[in-house]
């Protein structure tokens, strides 16, 4: 009998992909509480509680008043995609950005070791600094490394350097909710998105950016 309902279950499943994204996004509608967020920030929460799984992120998900916009706009207008590791370059996906844009990471310069030594930081932190000629009017995405967010809110601090906006969701138990903080928390009128807490990574921040690039669900 066991073995029955398994095979019925393995052949019986959604194999339509526009159809499986048609009924997370209204599963998730459906299940998560987006009523504070604009219909723009609502599509773009939607992606990232579809690229983790959990519903209950969309409490801790904030968004600065122009983000969206400004990060849409800098899209159509071709800046780059700006990313602390090569996994959220990788998810970025090309075909829904509007002006093939670039998708930087720069985490395998071959400046970066002695450059990270010299500053004495994470290898992560000391690739941001090779975002220097690229960062002004950039989109930047850090999902994974805490001390990049930190790394880049110092350098934005000391220089008149500004992205359009900051997807700043960096993942784990050691300063990443204190990163997110710090990003939210800051003088500078940067325009971001975050995850509040430790959650984060590479999967919801490219949720974000896809969500960003591309209105159509």
């Amino acid at each position: 009998m066991l073995r029955d309902m398994a095979s019925h279950t393995v052949n019986e499943y959604e194999k339509d992909g526009a159809e499986i994204y048609r009924r997370s996004f209204a599963a998730i509608r459906g299940c998560a509480d987006l009523g504070r967020f604009s219909p723009e920030q609502s599509q773009i929460a939607v992606r990232m509680i579809h690229a983790c799984g959990m519903p209950d992120l969309a409490g801790d998900i904030e968004f600065s008043p122009g983000a969206v916009e400004r990060a849409r706009s800098a899209l159509r207008a071709g800046a780059p995609i700006l990313c602390d590791v090569q996994m959220v370059a990788s998810g970025v996906t090309r075909r829904r950005l509007p002006a093939d844009n670039e998708v930087l990471c720069t985490l395998s310069d071959p400046r970066v070791p002695d450059l990270a030594r010299e500053l004495g930081t994470t290898r992560t932190a000391a690739s941001v600094e090779l975002w220097r000629d690229r960062i002004e009017g950039a989109v930047v995405a850090i999902g994974n490394a805490p001390t990049a967010l930190f790394h880049l809110l110092h350098l934005l601090r000391d220089t008149d350097l500004r992205p359009a906006a900051i997807v700043g969701i960096p993942v784990g138990f050691i300063g990443a909710a204190e990163s997110k903080q710090a990003l939210v928390d800051n003088e500078h009128g940067l325009e971001y998105i975050v995850v509040r807490g430790r959650r984060g990574g590479s999967a919801i921040t490219c949720g974000a950016v896809n969500a960003i690039a591309s209105q159509q669900e």
